[in-house]
């Protein structure tokens, strides 16, 4: 276990804000937990790989950054069960697996960020989500050091949604997580690019045009700030959608499972307001893709929350569309949203005309 006071969380988000946490427990080993003293009163948010956050401001509390490794393969008769630690990289992983003919995955390949914080989001991309190959997911609570292992339904898995992010909201620590692939493996080439692919597309095929693709939309986190796509695809009452549609007969609707819900393509919303490209101080929403708000180089956070704030505007005056945003806001002392913060701000600019 290691302990940092005022460590500065440069290299824990992927929009490379300049912010500090009051206190970062990096646990390694399951062994680190015995040590670990969980203090109730005290602000805490685990922190996975930093890649779907926004810190808003320093972090009053303690983070906690699990970073558990290791994979174990058991063959379930039909299907793979490949156990694996949560500080794993995502990416890293999914090249492993097609690397050992475990398939199923490649559609996620390159999505940023550790294993550990997939079931958080449910992760999704190229008409798959994590949660099809989620088996369970073992995990810690914090308050009683009682362990609890989650099955695939207990997860409550929606769209870039799960129960960790609601009722287990930073009170389960998650270890390890166990993925179910099946041996006879169904490919999914019905989303975006990929179906300019065969039918018959190999594994390794799918996942080499998922990482061409992203390379070339979606910039690197390592050169340029960014948390990856910002906001959720809208998901809206099936007359609004075909009201849009024939008012812009070219917006992308997606069917959802549901009768009577249509979901929307975000990026084409804000391009459509001609927003890519606009920047507030050194965030900017990215030239080539309008979903995602990028770091230029010396953004302050308050930098990217108003860029935010201009997007989802803009986007609801024109198309009636309210934009929720995929990324996670964190506060001083938590989790908090994009209104929420929004609201502090203009408190605080009250405040400051006030004293002046």
């Amino acid at each position: 276990m290691i302990i940092s006071q005022q460590q500065s969380l440069l290299d824990f988000n992927s929009f490379a804000l300049d912010v500090k946490a009051y206190t970062l427990v990096t646990l390694a080993s399951e062994s680190d937990l015995d040590d670990f003293t969980y203090q109730p009163d005290s602000p805490h948010f685990i922190l996975a790989g930093g890649s779907n956050l926004l810190f808003c401001e320093d972090f009053n509390g303690v983070l906690i950054k699990p970073d558990f490794k290791g994979k174990t393969v058991v063959d379930d008769g039909d299907d793979w069960l490949i156990t694996v630690g949560a500080g794993e990289n995502w990416h890293e992983f999914v090249t492993w697996c097609l690397a050992n003919g475990y398939h199923g995955l490649e559609n996620l390949a390159l999505i940023p960020g550790c294993v550990g914080a997939t079931p958080v989001q449910n992760i999704g991309a190229y008409g798959v989500e994590v949660k099809d190959f989620i088996d369970s997911v073992r995990s810690y609570r914090l308050a009683d050091g009682e362990w609890q292992t989650l099955s695939h339904q207990a997860c409550q898995f929606a769209y870039r949604d799960s129960v960790f992010k609601h009722e287990y909201k930073n009170t389960h620590l998650i270890v390890e997580v166990v993925f179910r692939l099946p041996k006879q493996w169904l490919r999914t080439l019905s989303y975006g690019d990929l179906k300019q692919l065969p039918e018959a597309a190999s594994a390794q095929q799918i996942y080499d045009l998922v990482c061409q693709v992203r390379s070339e939309k979606l910039p690197d986190p390592s050169t340029l700030g960014n948390a990856g796509s910002f906001f959720k695809n809208p998901e809206v009452p099936a007359a609004q959608a075909q009201a849009l549609a024939i008012a812009y007969p070219e917006l992308p609707i997606y069917d959802t499972g549901a009768e009577n819900i249509k979901k929307l393509a975000a990026g084409w919303l804000i391009d459509q307001c001609g927003l890519k490209g606009r920047q507030v101080g050194g965030a900017k929403v990215h030239q080539k893709q309008a979903l995602v708000l990028v770091n230029q180089g010396g953004a302050t956070p308050k930098d990217v929350i108003e860029l935010a704030w201009l997007v989802r505007n803009q986007v609801a005056e024109r198309f009636g569309v309210l934009l929720e945003h995929e990324v996670r806001f964190i506060a001083a002392d938590g989790e908090t949203t994009l209104d929420d913060i929004m609201l502090q701000l203009e408190r605080d600019a009250i405040d400051v005309e006030q004293e002046a």
